[in-house]
């Protein structure tokens, strides 16, 4: 099932994305969707619009609903290797008579799904802002190199060009105040959002880290202390669980920063620095 879900996580998302759309609108791979992105890009920034035009809403939308598929495909792997992992650690502590050799292939499965875990929790969490900000989450590929294959396009080299307009409105008005247009305006607010959401989104899961550092050091001393397999594990979970929220106060800390003044960090892209 993990196997299957992992497969899913990388190739369904593009054909749900293109599905679930009204015309079935999508793109065969990352490169025509990152041409297509450039020149829709192109298109609105030349328009001098706020609202953003057929083309560009069309891409942001497709990325929408790929992140949305993205999220809930890695929930559900998120959700199995969880039960997976507890099945895991119980069946180690019940491992007493199977040997060192048999507890250590328990334990070493339990750390590897535990691992795999982690990773879908940050697979979920990134998924979720990407939907939230879609717009945002594209311009990396804005200021990616050209997509291979088509090394100095047209798209590429306007696309470009269109950015560098960007970077030097944006840093006129923080150097001199001046108003930047609507389409950067745009840009900046959702530049914003995706902060703002992660910002969030770290906050609840650090919270949920930490209730569950806080039950398993509660489940450790009401543990009698000749059960010193099942106190250690809980113990370490217990540690793991509170690190790990503190990293993710971290990331919470630093995209709620970044959201207070995002044209900074904004200016920092498009000179190239995310």
């Amino acid at each position: 099932m993990i196997a299957a879900l992992s497969v899913a996580f990388v190739v369904a998302p593009r054909m749900l994305a293109a599905a679930s759309a009204s015309d079935g609108a999508g793109f065969a791979d990352r490169r025509a969707l990152v041409g297509a992105l450039r020149e829709a890009f192109v298109g609105y920034w030349t328009s001098g619009a706020r609202d953003l035009s057929p083309g560009m809403q069309d891409v942001v939308d497709y990325w929408f609903r790929y992140h949305v598929a993205k999220a809930a495909i890695a929930a559900i792997l998120l959700i199995v290797l969880a039960v997976i992992g507890v099945a895991l650690w119980k069946a180690f502590l019940r491992a007493g008579a199977r040997g060192t050799a048999g507890r250590t292939a328990i334990a070493s499965a339990g750390v590897l799904v535990t691992t795999l875990a982690l990773f879908a929790l940050a697979t979920v969490m990134a998924n979720i802002q990407g939907a939230i900000a879609p717009y945002a989450s594209l311009l990396p590929m804005l200021n990616s190199g050209a997509p291979e294959g088509r090394p100095g396009g047209d798209a590429s080299e306007a696309a470009a060009g269109a950015l560098d307009q960007a970077r030097q409105r944006l840093a006129d008005s923080l150097s001199t105040g001046t108003r930047t247009p609507p389409a950067l305006e745009t840009m900046t607010s959702d530049f914003a959002r995706y902060h703002v959401a992660m910002a969030v989104i770290a906050a609840v899961v650090a919270v949920a880290l930490f209730a569950l550092s806080v039950v398993l050091w509660k489940r450790r001393t009401r543990t009698e202390p000749s059960d010193r397999r099942t106190r250690r594990l809980l113990g370490s979970f217990g540690t793991a669980s509170a690190l790990l929220s503190l990293v993710v106060i971290v990331v919470a800390v630093a995209n709620t920063t970044t959201a207070a003044d995002p044209e900074p960090a904004l200016l920092a892209f498009l000179d190239g620095g995310w």
